[in-house]
């Protein structure tokens, strides 16, 4: 299996691995959260994460740890026959914002609630009108701070950004296609496309007007294209063909030349544009 975690504000990949077992899926969010110490020194404010990577025990060392998570918990069927009997009046009403600012009237219900092998309590937000036939049931121990029902549902909402991330992984990368008989293989395949995708989002970080494009963008306007290739003496100088987006590139300081590329003995590459 497969686990992927990205940075919201960056909408990088800040940590990756194809080499986790069924059995170990479930230790994956407390294991990020111990790979962000070690490498920032601190442990991350708030994790948002599916109810499928974690159990209540790991709910437990997070919170043991001061981390602030914000996830889904699975439904029963006593869950929801208690909820049906609960009065109407119980419901509370708020308007939160979704994509491209669109409006949404959800009723909730904010409580207190009880988790085997979790110390206390944890709270619990029951929503109504997301777009689901059941009620949706979100679990946060408000850290670092403490958050409306309104605010927590917008915040986890923001998973959706991460989701639509991956989407690009598999329509461009072909992130869903990573298949070996050797397990190391397909964990290689992953970091391979980690890197891939830094690149494309540095490209896209220097391109005005192209900061949140996808990477299948990026490619179709700047890198799918045509040119000529000089092996000189001193450097390695790429012609591209003249195209409407050439001036970008000129203004991000594409085309000067590049400190001296190891894979290239040592000589700089050179852009040239028409």
């Amino acid at each position: 299996m497969a686990f992927v975690a990205q940075e919201l504000k960056r909408r990088v990949m800040c940590y990756a691995t194809a080499n986790v077992l069924r059995g170990e899926a479930d230790q994956m969010a407390v294991r990020l959260a111990d790979h962000w110490k070690a490498q920032k020194g601190h442990y991350p404010a708030r994790l948002l994460f599916d109810g499928r990577v974690t159990t209540y025990a790991e709910l437990a060392a997070l919170e043991q740890r001061h981390i602030g998570f914000i996830t889904i918990r699975r439904r029963g069927c006593s869950m929801l026959r208690r909820l049906e009997s609960r009065p109407p009046s119980s419901w509370r009403r708020c308007q939160i914002t979704q994509a491209k600012g669109q409006k949404r009237t959800i009723s909730y219900i904010d409580e207190e609630t009880r988790l085997t092998g979790y110390p206390g309590t944890v709270r619990q937000i029951v929503v109504r009108g997301l777009g689901r036939e059941t009620p949706t049931y979100f679990l946060s121990n408000d850290r670092p701070e403490r958050q409306t029902a309104r605010e927590v549902v917008q915040a986890y909402a923001q998973r959706n950004l991460v989701e639509g991330g991956l989407g690009e992984q598999i329509t461009f990368f072909h992130l869903d296609c990573l298949s070996s008989a050797v397990r190391l293989n397909v964990d290689f395949d992953l970091t391979l496309t980690v890197a891939a995708d830094l690149l494309y989002r540095e490209l896209a970080r220097r391109l005005k007007g192209f900061e949140r494009a996808s990477p299948d963008k990026l490619f179709r306007k700047f890198v799918d294209t045509t040119g000529g290739v000089e092996i000189e003496k001193d450097k390695v100088v790429v012609r591209l063909v003249k195209r409407a987006h050439n001036p970008l590139l000129k203004e991000a300081g594409l085309t000067g030349p590049t400190p001296p590329v190891p894979w290239l003995g040592n000589r700089p590459l050179l852009l040239q544009l028409p």
